[in-house]
């Protein structure tokens, strides 16, 4: 499958994996808004993770879709914008397309295991705890650029890479030829 025109790029994939850096690096080359999937969460889910229980799909729901909205409103107002969520499931992803309104770019930062626990390890979050990620590789089904809107990028690249990996498919947002 082609890649389909999308104002919305969310950058996905496991906690540790790299999401709210190459969103913001993403964002930033665009001159357009970033929102971190992080700030939507309910308190409710924020206490959950950081007791080391994992979230369930009722937990994900209202999270997801306050995202999705705020992301549509973020390109309605400014033309683009860049979010960062983990959208591990497929439903996830068909999800935040259906409450956006419209099509979505999913930047899948893809690493294995091994790298993203060795990444987790050295940095601190403030409520997902190393523990999680197991739960994380658990639930992530990976997404099939045969039949999703997806870019598949490795964690092992460098920001600056992979920014523009994702930069040089956005040729639809003619409006934002500064960064070229």
């Amino acid at each position: 499958m082609s890649l389909k025109p999308a104002r919305i790029i969310i950058v996905m994939g496991v906690s540790s994996s790299g999401k709210s850096t190459m969103g913001q690096s993403i964002a930033r080359r665009l001159h357009v808004p970033f929102l971190d999937g992080d700030g939507f969460h309910p308190e409710a889910n924020v206490e959950k993770m950081r007791a080391g229980i994992p979230l369930t799909d009722v937990d994900r729901w209202p999270w997801l879709e306050r995202l999705a909205q705020a992301l549509h409103e973020a390109a309605e107002r400014k033309g683009a914008a860049v979010g960062a969520c983990s959208a591990l499931k497929r439903i996830y992803r068909d999800y935040l397309m259906e409450k956006a309104g419209e099509d979505i770019l999913f930047a899948y930062l893809h690493g294995s295991r091994e790298v993203i626990g060795e990444r987790m390890a050295r940095r601190s979050h403030e409520y997902m705890p190393t523990s999680l990620l197991d739960s994380q590789f658990a639930t992530l089904e990976v997404p099939d650029p045969a039949t999703e809107n997806v870019l598949v990028l490795p964690v092992t690249e460098s920001v600056d890479r992979l920014t523009g990996t994702v930069l040089k498919n956005l040729e639809h947002l003619k409006t934002f030829k500064r960064w070229q």
